[in-house]
């Protein structure tokens, strides 16, 4: 499958999943632009454009977009990968500032991201081939844990988001899916390990995966991410794709 050209937006590019996707597509020969709180994980460079964005501010969601389009003409990729998996604990405990900010960029930064793709979309002329959203998702969105309600409740209603926009934008083009890339060794991940099983019961069942190295590498995320968005007989049938377990 030849990507060599493409062009993929990627929020939360500075670390984890989102650092891992833009050295495996700028690897492959695709040019991207890359935004996140911190600066993004690759310098700016004739196929990279990158900048500091917060994803739950539209107006910069926007303005970033319009540069990206400005720069390399079109987008055919759009990863909503920007996330914070804090706070956690029961939720009679959590302070509802950091739930809610939890939601400010998990759920409206996948929002103010798709909403500025499907703007591009609707904006270009005529062209072949198709326009994709991706979504990053979690297993929690459907099956939550104790002590994770805030991320869950965000991962799940960006299912739902996707779903309804995978309906909404056919028509223009547009191919919607959400993107569940499982256990990853991210920052997400560290922080799990960390939390005691008061705050977070399940945090024993990280720290043994961890012990036992069962996690999928950014690379094996990456190469499944790109067999879906370029590759439409990889497609699941559905809006959900999950990534299989590498070990």
């Amino acid at each position: 499958m030849n990507v060599e050209g493409r062009v993929a937006v990627i929020t939360g590019a500075s670390s984890g999943i989102g650092a891992g996707l833009a050295k495996h597509f700028v690897a492959q020969g695709m040019q991207v632009a890359l935004c996140s709180r911190r600066s993004p994980v690759l310098s700016e460079g004739d196929n990279v454009l990158a900048r500091s964005v917060d994803v739950s501010d539209e107006a910069a969601v926007f303005r970033f977009a319009d540069e990206t389009a400005k720069r390399f003409g079109r987008i055919d990729l759009w990863v909503n990968n920007a996330g914070v998996v804090e706070p956690i604990g029961m939720l009679h405990d959590l302070d509802m500032r950091e739930f809610e900010r939890n939601h400010h960029i998990n759920f409206m930064g996948v929002v103010h991201g798709t909403r500025a793709f499907i703007r591009h979309v609707r904006g270009l002329p005529k062209r072949e081939g198709e326009s994709v959203l991706v979504n990053v998702s979690s297993a929690a969105a459907r099956q939550a844990r104790a002590g994770m309600s805030a991320y869950s409740s965000a991962k799940a209603a960006i299912d739902r988001l996707t779903e309804a926009v995978a309906e909404e934008e056919r028509d223009a083009g547009l191919v919607a899916l959400a993107f569940s890339p499982g256990m990853v060794d991210s920052g997400t991940q560290a922080v799990v390990r960390s939390m005691p099983v008061e705050r977070m019961p399940a945090s024993d069942n990280n720290r043994r995966a961890a012990a036992l190295g069962r996690f999928n590498s950014t690379e094996h995320v990456a190469q499944h991410l790109l067999k879906i968005a370029f590759d439409p007989a990889a497609r699941p049938q559905g809006y959900l794709y999950v990534v299989p377990n590498q070990y």
